[in-house]
């Protein structure tokens, strides 16, 4: 399997949900790329859902997927399950802070 999905680091899955005819995997790339996010992996699950006729299983290379998601949800997907690779939810605000601070340092130097 790690020949198939190679982690890449700062990446999430997201299980959507959705009926038959509303399937469509540009829409579902449409809706990340919305967030300047990079579509890795798209899956069309084979198991049953009480919500949702299809099962889908995308990771997208971004720690924190918020985003993706409402915009997954815009595009009319129903978003069952966001699971994170990252420790934290806003583990990428701490990185921003970090680097603001970063560069406040250097500009009062």
């Amino acid at each position: 399997m790690e020949v198939l999905f190679p982690q890449l680091g700062d990446e999430s899955h997201i299980l959507l949900g959705c009926r038959r005819e509303d399937f469509s995997a540009s829409r579902i790339a449409h809706a990340v790329e919305d967030c300047d996010a990079h579509l890795i992996n798209l899956n069309v699950l084979a198991m049953e859902h009480p919500q949702a006729e299809i099962l889908i299983d995308i990771r997208v290379n971004r720690r924190n997927p918020v985003e993706v998601a409402r915009s997954l949800r815009r595009y009319g997907y129903d978003v069952l399950e966001i699971d994170n690779a990252g420790p934290d939810d806003d583990s990428g605000d701490n990185t921003l802070r970090e680097r603001i601070d970063q560069l406040l340092h250097y500009l009062n130097i």
